[in-house]
């Protein structure tokens, strides 16, 4: 059940303050709150709320003002409540009407908080955060006709659209084939006692001594020679083939497992197939290959960083307007190649502003034929150099412009730095598929709600200052 808020918009001033707080009215939560259009997602939120029965749900802008909290600070759900009850401005950034010494949910309740708010409504947020910033300016050139019946000219190309594809990382162990074997061969006998201990069945013969005594030797063991690998390998297959067939047999007699145990052994039954045929193949790859037991839908992303060459995690494309906001335009578990968003992402930037973009900055996988065809086509300088054989003479002004590009696109890897280090991008430690889709949109968005906040802080310190130079002159003309 759902309960549409007041739709009037607190002002600082009738946030209830306990008797002797003082409150700064130009903090950056109260100002971030006042510029966040809560009101426009608050019926899609309250849509996930068909019933008019039941607990009434915590409303959209506390669900989602914690997690932007959260995303800033990096808290842990227990600490993010604990800072959310001491905090006055914490409580005023998320609409509470007053300060109360208690959270007004626990711990748990976020993770309900970010099955809810799914990726799509947090970049729809991020979406009409910055339209909202581009109002002043007017909206964009439809082509329409006139009012004399001629059709308007085609607005040219204007501002520049980057783009680069990251991955995030999630937090899982590095997979080795010994211990997701090892892994699955802990959890099948976990299934097989409880099976034993629900339907009073004697215990069969699993092997755990054994089988965890041959794990860590090789564990313990300094080099891993392929000997010992296959080896180590050809047991652990083993131990897991006898345990799926004492619990495919109790199946087969029509007794049923635990429901949450389910989908864990599906997996490792894939998990199984592709770990044998490896093995017997002699190969180290196969398609969709299984990683993590837990979370089946991360994929070996190939980066070719010097620090990581493979990283585990969601793959996206990110791109940076002409004032340097950040949109997803794709995102994917599964590997792919980012060429083929360069197209879709310059008939977006025309969509939300009207005309094409005078230049598109991208690095060398995005430069395919098929793309360059497509900005030439369009009036639109794709950064780097052509192709073909190296001019013999290049004008310092060809020159000049490369550079500045080069130069331009380095902004897209410094908000993928930021974003890593500060909106927790660079460690995604949420454990379903859906909640590290929605903390991957959360982090692009709070980087842009705090950037916008900073430029909005700079250009009212430029104000001032230009007022107080121009005081300090008319005053020292005054006394002289």
């Amino acid at each position: 059940m759902y309960r549409p808020t007041d739709r009037t918009q607190h002002s600082f001033l009738d946030f209830n303050q306990p008797m002797g707080l003082h409150m700064n009215p130009d903090n950056r939560w109260v100002k971030m709150a006042d510029s966040i259009p809560w009101d426009e997602f608050e019926t899609k939120y309250a849509g996930l709320f068909p019933s008019g029965t039941g607990n009434v749900a915590k409303p959209l802008r506390m669900a989602l003002g914690a997690l932007i909290i959260q995303t800033k600070f990096q808290y842990s759900d227990r600490e993010l409540v604990e800072q959310i009850a001491e905090n006055p401005y914490l409580q005023r950034f998320y609409g509470l009407p007053g300060y109360q010494e208690e959270a007004p949910f626990d711990a748990s309740t976020l993770v309900l908080f970010r099955k809810r708010i799914t990726m799509e409504m947090v970049m729809e947020a991020n979406e009409s955060v910055l339209s909202r910033k581009d109002d002043r300016k007017g909206p964009p050139s439809s082509g329409s006709s006139t009012e004399g019946g001629s059709p308007e000219k085609e607005p040219g190309n204007k501002g520049t659209l980057t783009l680069d594809a990251t991955c995030a990382p999630a937090h899982i162990r590095y997979p080795q084939d010994i211990s997701l074997l090892n892994e699955a061969r802990e959890f099948l006998e976990g299934m097989i006692g409880r099976f034993c201990r629900y339907y009073s069945l004697p215990l069969p013969r699993r092997y755990r001594r054994q089988a965890r005594k041959a794990y860590l030797a090789f564990a313990k063991c300094r080099k891993h020679t392929a000997k010992k690998v296959r080896a180590a390998i050809r047991k652990q297959l083993g131990y897991v083939r006898r345990d799926i067939g004492y619990l495919e047999q109790f199946m087969s007699e029509g007794l049923v497992p635990d429901r949450k145990d389910i989908p864990k052994f599906l997996t490792i039954l894939k998990m199984y197939g592709q770990q044998k045929y490896m093995y017997d193949h002699k190969v180290h790859s196969v398609p969709d290959r299984i990683v993590s037991i837990s979370q089946p839908w991360l994929r070996p992303i190939v980066r070719g960083k010097a620090t990581a060459p493979v990283e585990f995690g969601a793959k996206f494309d990110l791109s940076l307007d002409t004032e340097g906001y950040g949109r997803i335009e794709r995102i994917s578990f599964d590997p792919y190649n980012e060429g083929a968003t360069l197209q879709e992402a310059v008939e977006r930037f025309k969509k939300r502003t009207g005309h094409y973009p005078e230049r598109v900055l991208a690095d060398q996988i995005y430069r395919t034929r098929d793309n360059r065809r497509y900005c030439k086509g369009h009036g639109i300088r794709l950064s780097g150099p052509r192709l073909g054989r190296p001019a013999a003479i290049v004008s310092a002004t060809t020159r000049k412009q490369e550079y500045q590009d080069n130069t331009d696109r380095i902004e897209v890897e410094r908000v993928f730095s930021l974003s890593k280090r500060c909106y927790g991008m660079g460690l995604i430690v949420t454990k379903l598929e859906e909640t590290q889709l929605t903390t991957i949109a959360l982090s692009v968005f709070v980087t842009n709600l705090f950037k916008i906040q900073r430029r909005i802080h700079s250009a009212l310190l430029r104000i001032c200052q230009f007022f107080d130079t121009k005081y300090a002159v008319l005053s020292f003309a005054w006394l002289s």
